[in-house]
Order: structure tokens, then C-alpha cells, then sequence
């Protein structure tokens, strides 16, 4: 069985919680013996769309995981950001025919309920393993 190649990109926002959701990605990847081949650091959620993109590009990148989380401040910009950058994701996975597994967490979301869904660092590699395993079955 070939051996799967994820790139991974990391909001920097919100650090704290995201190197935790790091951890538990490259834990899992190890898990299900895959590995990740490239980790992009970007300065937030936003900035995510425009590295997945280069990793898509690249050949040696199977899939693609995402990890951010965006908590809620005092306006709506939490439901923007993730609302732009889901669309996006969603979009360059449809382009580029490879899996993009979203593990971004928010909106409307405490600093605590984020520390809470830190195990979405597993779930997104869990998800593009198993889209991977389908679609080589198409």
C-alpha cells in the first residue's frame, strides 16, 4: 500500500491551541503510519487558502489538513474569517482533486471550548486518510 503525503497548514493565531491540535495531528499521522510530508505556518485562519493552494501544487502532496481556531472577540469578525476561509478550502480541494480535511474550529467559540477541541488535530487526519483510501478505490 503507497504510503500517504500530507501537507499540513497551521494558523499561528490563537498558538496556544493550535500547537496542541499539531501534536495530536502528528500523533495520528504516525498512528496510521503517514506522513507529513510539509507543515506551512500562516499567520490566521485567514491567510490558510493561499498555502493550501501551494501544497496542493506540489506532486508529492497527496492531501492537505488544516488546523486553526478561531474564538470569538467582541464583534463578528470570528464568523467571517471562518466563513471566507472554510469557502475557500472547500474550493481548492474541488480544483485541485485532492483531499483538504478542515480542522478549524470556531466561530462563536470561548478560549476554553477551543482548548476543548483540540482533538480535531486527530480528526483531520483521520478524514483525509479515509478520503484518500476512497478515492484511490474510485
Amino acid at each position: 500500500m503507497k504510503k500517504y503525503k500530507l501537507g499540513m497548514v497551521v494558523s499561528e493565531f490563537n498558538y496556544d491551541v493550535t500547537m496542541m491540535m499539531v501534536e495530536r495531528a502528528k500523533a495520528e499521522a504516525e498512528f496510521l503510519e503517514v506522513e507529513i510530508a510539509e507543515t506551512v505556518m500562516v499567520p490566521g485562519v485567514f491567510e490558510i487558502p493561499l498555502a493550501v493552494q501551494n501544497l496542493l501544487e506540489k506532486t508529492d502532496v497527496d492531501a492537505v489538513i488544516t488546523l486553526g481556531a478561531v474564538i470569538t472577540g467582541e464583534t463578528d469578525h470570528d464568523q467571517i474569517v471562518i466563513s471566507q476561509a472554510s469557502r475557500q478550502i472547500a474550493d481548492l480541494a474541488l480544483k485541485y482533486n485532492k483531499p483538504v480535511s478542515f480542522g478549524v474550529t470556531g466561530p462563536n467559540m470561548t478560549q476554553l471550548q477551543a482548548v476543548d477541541r483540540i482533538e480535531k488535530g486527530r480528526d483531520v487526519v483521520d478524514a483525509a486518510v479515509k478520503m484518500l483510501k476512497r478515492i484511490d478505490r474510485l
